[in-house]
């Protein structure tokens, strides 16, 4: 159950968010892939091999901020900036004035950098930062607020009445500014324009570490109360979904929201979300994983994975990884060979033509199917590496990555407080 605080604040924000005009069938936006084709990052000159190794480098950094903001009872939030992997665009103000974003699953403020916004204290960005004194409907918020005090950290100036908030992450960058509203715009994939008039945002004036052009600040999509979803969560009908394509394709996945996001076709499985802290996060319990006829069982199971979009490995606590592994190497029937890097703990030489399994992921209630794409990768240099790896020794957290989900359309459904998965052909979603 959510405390009481979290139920108060939602019930407010929703207040503050004055019903937009939202098609029946609601709305969606691209998500980006920081690497794929079409993203402003990319970089022709890696191999899909790099691409993989990079991103799972930035895995393993974001899996220990998670637990180690799990252990400190967080007051910062866990995503890296430099390793946002889900870009979006989204529209300030009014007029509306478009950026390009991180969204993240693993955070809940929504922030863009503002003016005034000296080059000493913002990085460069590609475009002039949001100008509130331009927007007819920009307002501060006060300083005695509920949703000022939602924030981790803030203060008040002496002369003026706002909420001067202060977020650091995991990799030392911050943002600090003022928490603000405004209308927030989307232009849906199929053309229409969808305004959540008073949205709740950090209007950021200090904002350094590694954060990266042309993305203009993060969109949260956690499960805290200043979230972009819980904000809008009325408006949506307590629901949204994404459909990741594979790293390759050449079109964008998809991020949806309200009756757009629910999963229409058959053969979907539902698990519970399990409430924990920090209420950012998307808690699971897995009970296992099979192949064939042999089960790898977790160590314990009520709410023991994240499931997460922004890390791209899946990774399991150490003594469940072994009990999986060994029966991979079963089910293979080859030698293992050393693995190109730390961050892939089980590969193949692909001359020898494995098989890869099918793998089931048991979450409680529901049975998941995982094809190859989602658990083994082909590498350059004549590998076949597996996407899941054992966590530290000192960290018994585990993390349903975006790999797994590739070709699933992944619904939440934040009143029923469910989560549900159904084989997809994302690039036709």
């Amino acid at each position: 159950m959510h405390n009481p605080l979290f139920l108060v604040l939602t019930a407010i924000f929703s207040s503050l968010v004055l019903r937009p005009v939202i098609g029946a069938k609601g709305f969606s936006v691209e998500l980006i892939h920081r690497d794929s084709p079409i993203s402003p990052f990319y970089n022709a000159s890696l191999t899909s091999s790099q691409i993989l190794r990079k991103n799972a480098l930035h895995s393993m950094d974001r899996l220990k901020l998670f637990q180690s903001l799990i252990d400190q009872s967080a007051i910062q939030s866990a995503v890296t900036p430099n390793g946002g992997i889900y870009l979006m665009h989204l529209s300030f103000g009014t007029p509306p004035v478009e950026y390009m974003a991180v969204a993240d699953t693993g955070s809940d403020l929504i922030w863009i950098q503002c003016v005034p916004c000296p080059q000493s204290q913002c990085y460069p960005q590609g475009s002039p930062p949001f100008d509130p004194q331009a927007s007819s409907t920009y307002k501060m918020i006060p300083c005695g607020s509920d949703s000022c005090q939602a924030l981790p950290r803030y203060q008040c100036s002496n002369d003026v009445n706002d909420c001067q908030y202060s977020y650091s992450y995991g990799d030392k960058s911050f943002t600090r500014g003022i928490l603000s509203t405004d209308t927030i715009t989307f232009d849906d994939s199929n053309g229409q324009k969808t305004a959540f008039p008073t949205s709740i945002f950090g209007c950021g004036h200090n904002n350094l570490g590694k954060f990266r052009s042309p993305s203009a600040g993060l969109v949260g999509l956690g499960g805290g109360p200043l979230s972009l979803v819980s904000q809008i969560s009325t408006q949506i009908d307590h629901r949204f979904s994404y459909c990741l394509v594979p790293l390759s394709a050449s079109s964008s996945s998809k991020l949806l929201f309200g009756q757009e996001a629910i999963i229409s076709r058959p053969g979907a499985v539902s698990t519970p979300l399990v409430s924990k802290t920090p209420q950012t996060y998307y808690y699971l319990s897995l009970e296992g994983v099979s192949i064939g006829d042999k089960t790898a069982q977790a160590g314990s199971n009520q709410g023991n994975i994240i499931i997460d979009s922004g890390t791209t490995l899946t990774y399991l606590e150490s003594s469940f990884y072994s009990s999986l592994e060994t029966i991979v190497n079963d089910a293979i029937g080859a030698d293992p060979v050393q693995s190109p890097s730390e961050s892939f703990s089980l590969c193949y030489g692909s001359e020898t033509n494995i098989n890869v399994p099918e793998m089931v992921f048991h979450f409680s209630g529901a049975d998941l199917r995982l094809q190859p794409v989602n658990t083994f990768a082909n590498f350059d240099d004549n590998l076949v590496c597996m996407l899941i790896a054992p966590t530290p020794s000192d960290t018994p957290l585990s993390i349903f990555g975006n790999l797994a989900q590739i070709n699933l359309q992944v619904e939440y459904d934040l009143e029923k407080r469910t989560v549900s998965f159904v084989p997809t052909d994302c690039t036709n979603q």
